[in-house]
């Protein structure tokens, strides 16, 4: 994938405790309502890191799991999984200091433009709090489930109408 300013490259074993900050600066704000110690926080977001990263590769064995840099440093994650007719966002997530600045949107939308190349639609779930939901919203994501924790959204793949909408 290119973005100007940002490369791309799979993960590695060397990435985990990148990967496993990444992850804790995701969930920061929750844990500040804990009232828990700092040490049991975490050894909570250890463990939930851990649970998550073998879910995602026993469950998309076949996955992309990208390494966002920019300028050689690491700033974010991006992982994907192309499926026969969705590219599944399993999950996008930059440094608290890299959000605000568009990053995620051409993300999102390079990812729109190749699903689109593609034929296929992009699914995506989304916790109710998390405010990327408003980005998604603005690109045409659509809620279609809901399991009380998260909400599931979809974006239908590329047809003549809906490209004469967009433009």
């Amino acid at each position: 994938m290119t973005i100007p300013g940002l490369s791309f490259r799979p993960t590695s074993q060397g990435d985990m405790a990148f990967l496993q900050h990444l992850y804790a600066t995701t969930r920061a704000a929750e844990m500040s309502h804990s009232g828990w110690p700092a040490a049991q926080i975490d050894e909570f977001l250890t463990q939930q890191f851990n649970a998550q990263h073998q879910y995602y590769q026993a469950h998309f064995p076949d996955g992309e799991f990208w390494l966002i840099e920019r300028e050689g440093q690491a700033i974010g994650r991006l992982y994907l999984f192309w499926g026969k007719t969705a590219l599944n966002l399993i999950d996008i997530a930059l440094l608290p200091a890299c959000c605000g600045q568009g990053l995620g949107s051409r993300i999102i939308q390079t990812l729109v433009q190749r699903a689109h190349a593609c034929g296929l639609a992009i699914e995506l779930s989304v916790e109710y709090y998390n405010p990327a939901q408003r980005l998604y919203a603005r690109l045409g994501f659509l809620p279609i489930a809901d399991s009380g924790v998260y909400r599931r959204l979809r974006r239908e793949a590329a047809t003549p109408e809906l490209l004469a909408v967009e433009a």
